[in-house]
């Protein structure tokens, strides 16, 4: 058994012991860390080389955002999961940009955060369709016009076929979920996935939702 190597990064103690008492109870993970400010990532993520962070957002020394850009400009980096307790805060679209796996509620059911670091470690990103929309529509602001402008610009490199894929990816769709909509395979929707990302110069499904929730594809397949 694959044991998953994961970090926690909170100010709070109370959060870090909850976390710690929740996934330390599953016998596939392993908490080899934990931190109270963003400043610490670095150091400790050389020293225990976990596979996945836990980042909460708000803390009073380097705050989560920061310490995720920094994390994620290095080679070899971990997945990180950016932990938050809004529903929708903009700040954490910082994050997701960044390449951040997702992000999880800090009152998400216990099960259900076992879950999301086993999908994020397994190199899935963990996407709530609700809850990112929500995330991304507060944060769209006044400039969602020219960033339109610019997504489309990028989207236009994709074929008709990755571009079916890359909308289904922003509903926060799975791969087999694609497959059906679009009768193909589940392996040819993972090579469309891979081709996307390379073509657009991304790094995970996330950012390939954000890019087509900026494009505007996502409105348009609802409608």
């Amino acid at each position: 058994m694959t044991v998953i190597r994961v970090l926690l990064v909170d100010d709070d103690p109370l959060v870090r012991a909850g976390l710690s008492f929740m996934l330390g109870g599953a016998a596939d993970i392993e908490i080899v860390g934990e931190a109270a400010d963003g400043g610490e990532v670095g150091e400790l993520t050389d020293r225990t080389r976990p596979d996945v962070v836990l980042m909460d957002v708000r803390m009073p020394g380097v705050d989560g955002l920061t310490a995720t850009e920094r994390l994620l400009a290095r080679p070899d980096a971990p997945q990180v999961m950016v932990l938050t307790t809004f529903h929708a805060d903009e700040q954490v679209l910082r994050a997701l940009r960044a390449g951040a796996a997702g992000f999880l509620l800090k009152d998400t059911p216990p099960d259900r955060i076992v879950e999301a670091v086993r999908r994020v470690a397994a190199g899935d990103p963990v996407l709530s369709p609700t809850v990112t929309r929500q995330l991304m529509r507060h944060a769209a602001g006044t400039a969602a016009d020219d960033r339109r402008s610019r997504a489309r610009e990028r989207l236009a490199a994709l074929n008709d076929r990755e571009r079916e894929v890359a909308v289904r990816v922003g509903r926060g769709l799975a791969n087999a979920q694609i497959a059906a909509e679009l009768y193909m395979s589940v392996a040819t929707v993972k090579t469309h996935v891979s081709r996307v990302l390379a073509k657009l110069s991304l790094t995970n499904r996330v950012q390939i939702a954000l890019l087509a929730h900026d494009a505007g594809l996502l409105d348009e397949d609802a409608s």
